[in-house]
């Protein structure tokens, strides 16, 4: 009876994988055709990678092998160049310019996180733009975790998502400081013109009044609040940049593996293609590049380094829990089984150039037409 019994289960289990086999064939033949697979050798890699059965994670035969010691000198060395050059950037509280070849070092003024790119834009609409990005981020994250559960951070794409929600929460919060100092400046600058009007009395002569006027408004503020604000703002703005450049790549990186690698070719669990799906993988550089035409941030070469690390933690925490647990791979090119493995986790480290200087591109070439085309309004 019991021997019985466990064939029985034995049997369930191997209907149960025809069907899941049946399963991915239909999905990939329906997103690609079967016969251009078959003719396109690259494409077979792929294919055979989404079939592939499970191996245990936990032996140690898994681990102890040339494929392991690859990928972690391509991960591990990417961790340490990005290190060096975080390092050669130690001072956090400036920025080169980056004019030729007298570099002179512009420190932060502070404002950069909230100010908007053209004098026209108030920074109201960039903090109503900013609260209206993060409710929606914040909504489609809560849905999906209704929906599918904490299972969700074991990807990439959802640490992703959680990224740009803080990066939104975080911007609107500096947004608010940034509409209360541009109120608080333009209240000042009032009064002061008034005393100014009042010292000059109706001698002073006209072609010369706005620009003396202006000049001692600048020097009548209270230094010690201008002190504060130089040594405090720039912690801030510093930070905010950091969390803009590593959006920069990681939203990229995620959206183009995605669409280009993951949609047409394998099969995820609970990633069928759906609204939710489609929109993790779009609402989140549209919104991103929706901030980057309004604000003054830049993207810088250097800020590379933390999108590095970023994807990097991510590796290694998928690595301690498949050595703890045997489990499925979120993204099945990153299983060490793999006879290509170290080709696959080399293609996916070189995939950072690309798609973080793509949004550096997008980013410079805004500065570029915005101070070229509005000269008197741009003040970035």
């Amino acid at each position: 009876m019991r021997g019985e019994k466990f064939d029985y289960f034995q049997q369930l289990r191997f209907v149960e994988r025809i069907i899941h086999q049946q399963r991915i064939t239909q999905t990939t033949t329906h997103r690609f055709p079967r016969f251009f697979i078959a003719r396109v050798p690259f494409l077979l890699c792929f294919s055979s990678m989404q079939l592939q059965d499970t191996t245990d994670t936990t032996t140690l035969s898994y681990w102890l092998n040339w494929r392991l010691y690859l990928c972690a000198t391509c991960v591990f060395l990417s961790m340490v160049l990005a290190l060096i050059v975080l390092w050669k950037h130690g001072d956090s509280r400036k920025l080169t310019s980056g004019k030729g070849e007298n570099q002179q070092d512009r420190t932060l003024s502070g404002d950069e996180a909230w100010k908007p790119c053209l004098k026209e834009i108030h920074p109201a609409c960039l903090l109503a733009f900013r609260l209206t990005a993060f409710s929606c981020l914040l909504t489609s994250l809560v849905a999906k975790i209704r929906i599918n559960g904490g299972a969700i951070f074991f990807y990439y794409t959802q640490w992703t998502f959680t990224l740009v929600t803080i990066y939104f929460g975080f911007a609107s919060m500096l947004s608010v400081y940034g509409c209360y100092q541009h109120k608080k400046s333009s209240i000042t600058i009032d009064v002061n013109a008034a005393r100014i009007d009042e010292e000059q009395g109706p001698f002073m002569p006209l072609l010369h009044q706005d620009t003396i006027n202006l000049s001692r408004m600048e020097h009548s503020a209270d230094p010690k609040i201008e002190n504060h604000k130089n040594e405090a703002a720039p912690v801030w703005s510093y930070t905010f940049q950091i969390l803009f450049q590593m959006n920069a790549g990681t939203v990229m990186l995620t959206d183009c593996v995605y669409w280009m690698i993951i949609f047409p070719f394998l099969t995820l669990k609970d990633y069928d293609f759906s609204f939710m799906t489609v929109n993790m993988h779009t609402l989140n550089l549209v919104l991103l590049l929706g901030d980057a035409a309004l604000n003054c941030l830049k993207v810088h070469w250097f800020g590379m380094s933390f999108f590095v690390l970023w994807t990097s933690v991510y590796v290694i925490f998928q690595w301690t829990i498949h050595a703890c647990v045997s489990i499925w791979w979120p993204y099945p090119f990153l299983d060490l089984s793999l006879p290509l493995a170290p080709l696959w986790y080399l293609l996916v480290a070189l995939l950072h150039i690309p798609c973080y200087g793509f949004f550096k591109l997008i980013v410079d070439m805004k500065h570029y037409f915005l101070s070229k085309w509005f000269p008197s309004s741009y003040q970035c």
